[in-house]
This record gives structure tokens, sequence and C-alpha cells, in this order.
């Protein structure tokens, strides 16, 4: 791979109850387990942390798609769900993730197609492939 960027970042404190800081300062949260997993749930956790970017990256490479394939792209919009859980064939924990799709500009073929290509190009996509899984939904589509 060919590094165009580098982002960095700092967790400190006791990990999901602590704090996460990018080097330039633009990002600086606190961090909380959530309720759900026995925290107080008064910062943001890694999995939140994960969806947006996850959400933001597939966006993107859709709109990357779309413009190349000259569509109407617009009121598109995907949101990410990350799933946290207990692995059940051996130790330890996992992540899956649900990425719900919306071109209502699109007919269904065209916007399948569309977010299939994108699958392919999300540098997030292309880092979870074969780890974890990922669902993609097609919610919203020109009838």
């Amino acid at each position: 791979m060919k590094t165009l960027y580098t982002a960095e970042a700092l967790a400190s404190g006791e990990g999901r109850d602590g704090n996460a800081r990018t080097n330039d300062g633009k990002l600086d949260v606190a961090l909380a387990s959530p309720v759900e997993l026995g925290g107080n749930g008064e910062g943001t956790n890694p999995e939140q942390l994960f969806a947006a970017g996850y959400a933001a990256c597939f966006h993107s490479a859709l709109r990357l798609v779309g413009r190349k394939e000259r569509v109407d792209l617009s009121d598109s919009a995907v949101a990410a769900k990350i799933h946290f859980g207990a692995l059940t064939d051996s130790e330890g924990y996992g992540l899956a993730a649900e990425l719900e799709i919306a071109l209502p500009a699109l007919d269904r073929e065209t916007a399948e197609q569309l977010m299939t290509k994108a699958h392919q190009i999300c540098p997030y996509s292309n880092a979870t492939r074969g780890n974890m899984a990922v669902d993609l939904k097609l919610v919203e589509f020109a009838a």
C-alpha cells in the first residue's frame, strides 16, 4: 500500500473508560462503556466512533462511484450499526457491521450496483472483509 495519509490518536485512562484524542486536537472525547456493557454511558465508545467512521467512509465511496457513473446522488446517506459481542467459537469479543444505504434518486438495480462497487473500494470495507460480518442493506431507492 502506498500511504496517502496517516491519522494519529492516543487513548489513555482505563481504555473504554478514559479519553481519546488525535494528535492535532481536532478530536478529543471522553470514553465510557455503554450502560449495556455495565458502564455509565457518559461518554462515547469505540464502537460509536467506528460506526461514524465506517458510515462516512462508505458514503464517500458511494459518492465517488456515483460521480464516475454519472448518477443522481441526491439525498444519499449511509447509517452504520456496529454490533459488539462475545465470540461463540473462541474466547474474546468480536464486531459485526450493518450498513443501511439510502439512494432515493436511483432505481433498485442501479442502487444495488453502486452499493456493490462502493463496497469494493471503501477502505473500511477492505479492512473488515474476511475479518467480520458486514451486512449491506439498501433501505431507500426510487420506485
